[in-house]
This record gives structure tokens, C-alpha cells and sequence, in this order.
């Protein structure tokens, strides 16, 4: 394959491509792949030296996928309030959710017996949210991949030409997943080790078949369209896209030993916390082997849509505040408008001293009611908060200033006092 001439994106066109990014905030990841059946998370295969004989008998041809009902997972990614999907189109097992002319490992010709990814692209596209595929560049499968079983990632490839033939292979697979199911939005790379995978000219010919495609920038020497950061918040010093990627409980492949789930107000902790740093959650679930969604996942998620439709003002289009930590939430800035996350109940009034701006007006989020408020030099003082908060997870009060939201004394250091 020739890789065609494809120049670098200009800021314009990216800004351009990125913005529905950035108004959605934060969306819905899944992983779900014949690992699902084991019950044992997605790296079952490789933490249990599963040979691919036995991984085909056992849970291959176990995932049937009989409740599969991506519509439903739409319902539930715009319950939550969500913007975009990701779904793993392939993970590191090899086993592709599409009929893949490039080899037999797939849906189409084992376990559900069903083009998977085409379900899932209509069902979102249906559902008016923003379609992304998740595709591991490793494949413990794949005979010229270095090393199935390694406890870390391989280092090194067999040989020059096993590496061409795997590059051959992988950008193969890209390109029916670009070409055969019409507009992708997203195309959200993992395991690109061990490199060099030429990521450059991969990503050049991606962006020929899907010229508004968003690409991580985790398959290239050059930054794509927005970085990545896995369970924990680290928001790049640079001013780029960025996104946070969260399990709801501490795996991302369904695990059924996997009890510790996040709290309705931890998840919204994040996500205001991604929000404070103009980033986006992506927060993931992990369905069945049956395509069914864990009834916690459903019920944490459906608790944050219904507080976002309350409090969401505040998520699109949101900007890296100037604000620093405080024992009330976060605080997070669109335009003129600051907005405190009250989630830790603090009584009828409050004190908050940051904001070097002319306050002109204190209102609370859901009905837009006016609370009272003065300022003693560096304080502000807001009264009548509601009692008790209508909100189990809590509420949100937003305070319009005088120009640019500007902090008194910006926080310098990393270090954060618990």
C-alpha cells in the first residue's frame, strides 16, 4: 500500500474538527470483546498465557452477544448526557467485532456470527452522538506480533520484515474501518508497541478516507488531535485537547470479582475535575459477554445524567481555570461565568476567597434563582443556599464576573493539602 502525500492539519482545520470535542466533554468508552466471557477483565489472555486454541474454544465461541443492543447503550450514553461513544473495535486479543478480510479472527465468523462495529456505528449515528472506534495496534494473535506473553510490553520486533507485515496488516484493518462504515468521528489508538509502527503515515492515510476523523496522538511522533490519560487526571502543561479515561469500577473489561464501584458523586468529582482543566472524561463500562450493561453501571450513570440536567450548564465549551483546589468541589470557568461545585455540604452559606474579579451576580444553577452575596475585599460571601440540597451528589452556583475570570493568588506548585 502506498502511503498517499497528505500535508500536516492546519491549527484552523483542526480547531475546526475538534470542536464538537470539546462542546460534548465527556463520553461513554466500552469494552466488550470475547475477554467478556472469561469475566476476568480484557488481559485475561495474556495474564493467564491463554493459548489461542483454548481462548477460541472457551470464549470466542461462548460470545454469542444475545442481548446486544447498541441502542440501548445510546439511550443510556445520552442519559447520561453524554456527547460521544468509543468502542473497542479491536483489543489486544485479536479478535476483531467486524468481518476483517484480513484474517478469520472475528465476529463475523466465530461467536455471534455478526458484523458487531456495523450495529454499533448505526445505533450511535441513530442516536445523534459522535461515533469513535477504539483500535489496539497490538495483537497477541497475529503471528508476527513479538510476544503474546510478555509481562511488559515487547521491546523488539522478530525481524525488519515481521515488522512490515504487521504494519501491512494493521493499516489493512484501518482501512476497512474507515471505508466501510461511513463518517467516523473518532479513532481512538492503544497499544502501539513496540514501535516504530510509522504512525505518521499511518495516520495520513487514515485522514485520506476520514478527513474530519479526531486521532490520539499515541500512534505518532508528532501530536495528533488531543492526548490521553489513563485512571488519573493529568492535564498536558501544552495547550492541547485532552481526555481522561476512567473505569467505573477498576477494570475495563467486565470483571465479575470487580465490586468497587465509583459513587454517582465521584463520578461527577471527575468529571468537573477533567472540566476544571478544559478536558473530557471518558468514563468506561464493561458489558456481559451477552452485550448486556452491568445493572450498577446503568443505574451510576443514569444518577449523573439527572444531576448534569440540573447543574450542566457549566461542561461545554469549558476552560482551563485559573482557580486552585478547595474543600467545597471544583470550581470550573466558561466565558464570564464561574461555577462552584458545591459537593461536600457546607450549611446555608459559604465563603469563597479567589476570585480577583468584580463579582456582578450570584445564582443558583438549576432555576437560576438569585442568592445574595457581598464582597469584603478578597471574600465572597453567598447566602442562602438550599437546605437540604436538592441534589444527593450536591449543587452548583454560578458567579458572574467583570472580564476574564482571574485568580487572586494562582497556585504554583503541584502539591495539593488534604
Amino acid at each position: 500500500m502506498t502511503n498517499p502525500a497528505s500535508p500536516v492539519p492546519t491549527s484552523d482545520a483542526r480547531a475546526r474538527r475538534i470542536q464538537w470535542f470539546h462542546e460534548a466533554r465527556w463520553g461513554m468508552f466500552i469494552h466488550w470483546g470475547a475477554y467478556s466471557v472469561a469475566g476476568r477483565g480484557e488481559w485475561v489472555m495474556n495474564r493467564e498465557r491463554i493459548p489461542l486454541d483454548e481462548y477460541t474454544r472457551l470464549y470466542v465461541e461462548n460470545f454469542h452477544a444475545e442481548n446486544f443492543d447498541p441502542d440501548a447503550w445510546v439511550r443510556l450514553a445520552r442519559d447520561a448526557g453524554m456527547g460521544y461513544m468509543v468502542l473497542t473495535a479491536r483489543h489486544h486479543d485479536g479478535f476483531a467485532l467486524w468481518d476483517t478480510a484480513t484474517r478469520e479472527f472475528n465476529s463475523v465468523r466465530h461467536g455471534p456470527r455478526r458484523d458487531l462495529v456495523a450495529a454499533y456505528v448505526d445505533a450511535v449515528r441513530r442516536g445523534g452522538l459522535k461515533v469513535g472506534l477504539y483500535y489496539s495496534v497490538a495483537d497477541w494473535t497475529h503471528p508476527d506480533y513479538p510476544d503474546a506473553f510478555a509481562r511488559d510490553w515487547p521491546q523488539v520486533w522478530q525481524s525488519e520484515a515481521a515488522r512490515q507485515r504487521f504494519i501491512a496488516y494493521y493499516r489493512a484493518q484501518l482501512t476497512e474501518l474507515m471505508t466501510h462504515y461511513g463518517p467516523i468521528d473518532l479513532l481512538w489508538y492503544d497499544g502501539c508497541i513496540p514501535g516504530p509502527l510509522d504512525g505518521a503515515e499511518t495516520n495520513a492515510i487514515v485522514r485520506s478516507l476520514q478527513p474530519d476523523i479526531l486521532i490520539n496522538s499515541r500512534n505518532g511522533p508528532q501530536k495528533e488531535d488531543f492526548v490521553n490519560c489513563e485512571q488519573a487526571i493529568r492535564p498536558p502543561k501544552e495547550p492541547i485537547a485532552w481526555e481522561a479515561c476512567m473505569t467505573l469500577n477498576s477494570t475495563w473489561g467486565y470483571h465479575a470479582g470487580d465490586s468497587a464501584w465509583k459513587s454517582p458523586r465521584a463520578v461527577v468529582q471527575l468529571l468537573t475535575e477533567t472540566a476544571r482543566h478544559g478536558g473530557n472524561l471518558l468514563l468506561n463500562v464493561g458489558p456481559y459477554g451477552d452485550g448486556s450493561i452491568p445493572e450498577p453501571s446503568v443505574r451510576i450513570l443514569r444518577e449523573v445524567g439527572a444531576w448534569l440536567q440540573r447543574y450542566g450548564e457549566f461542561l461545554p465549551n469549558s476552560e482551563r481555570s485559573p482557580f486552585s483546589w478547595t474543600k467545597l468541589g471544583n470550581v470550573t470557568v466558561r466565558g464570564r461565568t464561574v461555577y462552584l461545585h458545591i459537593l461536600q455540604h457546607v450549611g446555608s452559606s459559604l465563603c469563597y476567597a479567589e476570585i480577583a474579579n468584580r463579582v456582578r451576580g450570584v445564582r443558583l444553577v438549576e432555576n437560576n434563582r438569585p442568592l445574595p452575596f457581598r464582597q469584603e475585599g478578597s471574600r465572597l460571601f453567598i447566602e442562602n443556599l438550599p437546605q437540604p440540597f436538592p441534589n444527593p451528589i450536591g449543587i452548583s452556583v454560578a458567579v458572574e464576573v467583570d472580564g476574564i475570570p482571574a485568580a487572586i493568588t494562582p497556585q504554583t506548585t503541584f502539591w495539593v493539602p488534604g
